[in-house]
């Protein structure tokens, strides 16, 4: 295990209409208050939020899409500092999130906001205090300093290392609303945040494996049943919580991660505009099964662990590892194959080593060993 320094200032409100408790957690400033499409005004959120702010100076934006824009974000950048706005409220699921973080950094910027996505800019501003409403479990935005966002046609990080949310507001109520369809999404985006920074090579980290371990076991066991029960709230705390805790980079600490799963999953959704979990469960199997002999060890714990796989043929155990994994996927109603997305087409591998190239990603992973030869076999159809 390596060294490392954990910071995590985020104040966590969890549980059961906390978002009652928003009024005693905003600072007496001027506020920007930021939704997506208005799906929170289909429920009773947008109010609830709207009650809360009875005593506050602010201003509202909405239409953040999904994988926000930059060339959004940058108008909304504009009206930050002519309003001058002192604290951003982001209130909806991770773009909405990802979209207050890079409007936290572009407000104290002074130069060409494009630098802040081409460089390494970002870092070297404190960025304006945001807060959040998380109405949709899935990528963990609401407790870590990273975002992402859609640039010219692709998704590129930009992060900040203060860059984190003040406070968040985990209410599963403010959930109960979602479509099965962003329930799965949700379960299998967390899932594979978890495998991205556990399924590397052994780093004798076991406190870090076995909290890895116990997110997965727990997501098995409780994502399936807020799909299949999407008004239970205890089962939708749960998952809640794992998908939080996924990736609020406590798992991450002192070990080398993937993540190769998400690059590739974010070109598929620049390119075709599936959702991005979709897209990891569609790249997770066959980008392991291509790295097999550096993902042999810890798949095969993995597979023990998690699933119970006991074969002494490490072949086997593998294969049955991956199957596994795909098959809980599936049980989410998020396919695993791309003959379910006609809007593929068969040069696939070819173009997705075209865009590559041109985003200089030539080797992937913690080891560099997905090279675009290998790439190509991921995509090929």
């Amino acid at each position: 295990m390596q060294n490392f320094i954990y910071h995590n200032p985020t104040k966590i409100i969890f549980g059961v209409n906390t978002i009652n408790q928003l009024k005693d957690n905003l600072p007496r400033v001027k506020i920007l208050f930021l939704y997506g499409s208005g799906s929170i005004k289909k429920n009773e959120t947008y109010q609830k939020v709207i009650n809360n702010l009875a005593n506050h100076d602010f201003i509202e934006v909405g239409g953040v899409a999904p994988n926000p824009d930059f060339d959004f974000a940058v108008e909304i950048t504009k009206t930050i500092k002519e309003k001058n706005i002192d604290f951003i409220l982001a209130v909806g699921g991770g773009s909405v999130i990802d979209c207050a973080k890079f409007l936290a950094i572009a407000a104290k910027y002074d130069g060409d906001l494009n630098d802040i996505i081409l460089g390494d800019n970002a870092e070297t501003v404190t960025p304006l205090p945001f807060g959040v409403i998380s109405t949709l479990p899935a990528t963990g935005s609401e407790m870590n300093s990273g975002s992402v966002m859609s640039y010219k046609g692709n998704k590129v990080g930009v992060f900040n290392s203060n860059n984190y949310p003040v406070f968040s507001i985990l209410d599963p109520c403010l959930t109960l609303s979602l479509p099965k369809h962003y329930i799965g999404n949700g379960v299998v985006d967390a899932y594979v945040h978890v495998l991205e920074q556990y399924l590397t090579f052994p780093q004798s980290a076991p406190l870090q494996d076995r909290f890895s371990e116990s997110i997965l076991k727990t997501l098995i066991e409780v994502g399936p049943k807020t799909y299949m029960e999407p008004q239970n709230l205890e089962h939708r705390a749960s998952m809640f919580w794992c998908t939080t805790m996924a990736l609020n980079n406590l798992i991450g600490v002192g070990v080398e991660s993937d993540w190769s799963t998400h690059a590739l999953g974010h070109q598929l959704t620049s390119m075709y505009g599936i959702d991005h979990a979709r897209t990891l469960a569609l790249v997770w199997s066959k980008n392991m099964r291509l790295r097999k002999e550096n993902k042999m060890e810890k798949m095969l714990q993995y597979g023990q662990r998690v699933f119970g796989i006991n074969e002494t043929d490490n072949d086997l155990a593998f294969e049955l590892t991956l199957k596994a994994t795909d098959d809980f996927f599936e049980s989410l109603g998020v396919p695993t194959t791309f003959t379910s997305y006609p809007e593929v087409e068969d040069d696939l591998g070819f173009k997705m080593m075209s865009r590559l190239k041109a985003l200089k990603m030539n080797t992937l992973g913690e080891k560099d060993d997905l090279n675009i030869m290998k790439i190509m076999q991921i995509f090929k159809l």
